[in-house]
């Protein structure tokens, strides 16, 4: 029998000329699980030992081949202390028996990991200058230092009156800024811009088209003026001490506007995780187009914009190629909250992760997550305080990681509020993996989330031009089934507020 979500027949994938992570990511040429047949028999699953094989057949890739560099499909053997991923069973070289989490469990592990972390360092907040809080936490609430407004100001620009027309119009004007205006007897106008402080003794704003001058200079209403018209009252959004915005609020571009006008020259924030990130891989180039066997390093430009984006301080972004010995060090040595390496968390000849790991007697929360691509992911806990976050070397699968693990795990540092997730209706089918979640880059039209082409692990092509990540289930989804997304953060967020 045929595994759940594998073609057959005339019309199915070539394995000789595919990869497997690379056909499972076709959606274009895979048109979903088929509607439910009450006659038809129900498909066997695959044993359990046949699930999350390497293939050997067909001339299958070293781990010398970028292509599927840290995204191969064989199963590690333990590192370290085994933490809530799975307890450690015997193993090879080449394939083991540790079970991978599935995906929300591991973004649970790395949520709450990151709760821990952040609850054990017991950092003393930060006062920031409004114009470094960007993209911070607010440490503490923020109340009101005075009244907003803090005087009846004009909503337009127009005449400040007194009782009823017609009114004497005064020569003179108000503008914003300036000092108080006499008070106005009754009779009397005034010229007003909009901000501009209310005299005492107005009735209302007459707004500048609802108001005519005759030849003797006096001012007629086109409109009655009822008390109050177009004047922002003193207190009108806040009265001093009103607490406006509760600790844990993300700062944005109008948290800032808002802290302004409410008298705030600084934030009490909470710190950035610092990052550093360790680029793995001796085939890498840092200039030119690829040749000789070698590729351009895609990650070390791309990460830390999107480890910005997720609340992290970057603190250094450096390329270590394949020694075990220099990756040993740059761990070791580390003083950053969290360290991201790229590549290397296989089980081929120059994947070094999983012994340095073992090495320094690192703890594995994660080692391994049901997910495609990406699956060789890992999280794993280095001293109480500092964690390393393994992300497997190819670009899209490198993406699935970050927002797998580094995503709930820098969020929780940074006591960012989680995302709320929602379900949105695919426009067309997606073929899912037999066991394994998928995510799957999306763009999101009238019609629903339109998934992209160019979405195997080793391509950037789709996500370049997503908006979402959508979470397929095992098995896929039908056409017009919900999902739910996971937003990209330049999509919720604008360019400048995910990467400052």
């Amino acid at each position: 029998m045929t595994a759940r979500g594998v073609r057959t027949g005339p019309g199915a994938w070539q394995g000789d000329d595919l990869d497997v992570e690379e056909a499972l990511a076709l959606v274009k040429e895979a048109p979903g699980p088929p509607e439910e047949d009450p006659g038809a028999a129900e498909p066997e699953p695959a044993p359990p030992d046949q699930r999350h094989r390497t293939s050997h057949q067909h001339g299958a890739a070293t781990q010398h081949d970028p292509a599927t560099r840290g995204d191969s499909a064989t199963r590690r053997g333990p590192a370290g202390r085994r933490g809530p991923a799975g307890p450690p069973g015997p193993a090879g070289p080449q394939e083991s028996s540790h079970r991978a989490v599935s995906w929300p469990r591991a973004r649970a592990i790395a949520e709450e990991t990151g709760r821990s972390a952040a609850r054990a360092a017991h950092r003393a907040p930060l006062s920031v200058p409004l114009d470094a809080a960007l993209g911070l936490t607010l440490a503490a609430p923020l109340d009101a230092l005075s009244d907003l407004p803090s005087f009846d100001t004009s909503a337009m620009d127009g005449w400040a009156v007194s009782g009823p027309g017609p009114w004497k119009a005064g020569r003179d004007g108000v503008l914003a800024g300036h000092a108080a205006h006499r008070p106005l007897a009754d009779g009397e106008a005034v010229g007003i811009a909009t901000g501009a402080r209310i005299p005492d003794g107005t009735t209302g704003v007459l707004r500048g088209e609802h108001g005519r001058t005759d030849d003797r200079g006096r001012l007629h209403a086109l409109h009655a003026v009822v008390p109050g018209q177009d004047i922002r009252p003193r207190g009108q959004e806040c009265r001093s001490g009103d607490r406006l915005l509760m600790a844990g609020t993300l700062v944005t571009p109008a948290v800032l506007g808002l802290a302004a006008a409410a008298g705030y020259d600084t934030l009490t924030a909470v710190a950035r995780p610092r990052v550093e990130v360790l680029v793995l891989g001796d085939e890498l180039l840092t200039q030119g187009p690829p040749r000789d066997g070698l590729i351009r390093d895609a990650l070390g430009p791309m990460l830390p914009s999107w480890l910005r984006s997720m609340g992290a301080e970057v603190t250094a972004v450096r390329r270590l190629g394949d020694d075990a010995g220099a990756l040993h060090r740059a761990v070791t040595g580390s003083d950053a909250d969290v360290v991201v390496t790229t590549g290397g968390t296989a089980a081929g000849p120059v994947d070094h992760v999983h012994p340095t790991l073992g090495r320094i007697g690192a703890e594995l929360l994660v080692d391994g997550v049901e997910v495609r691509p990406g699956h060789p992911m890992l999280l794993a806990r280095l001293r109480e305080r500092q964690h390393l976050v393994g992300l497997p070397g190819n670009p899209l699968a490198a993406v699935s990681g970050l927002l797998t693990l580094a995503e709930p795990l820098l969020r929780s540092l940074a006591a960012r509020p989680a995302p709320e997730p929602y379900p949105l209706r695919l426009r067309d089918a997606v073929q899912g993996h037999p066991y394994d979640t998928r995510l799957v880059p999306v763009v999101l039209r009238d019609e629903g989330a339109v998934p992209l082409h160019y979405n195997g692990p080793a391509m950037l092509r789709g996500i370049a031009v997503a908006d979402a990540l959508a979470v397929v289930p095992p098995g896929g989804t039908r056409r017009g089934q919900e999902t739910e997304l996971l937003d990209l953060p330049w999509a919720a967020a604008g360019i400048g507020v995910c990467f400052t």
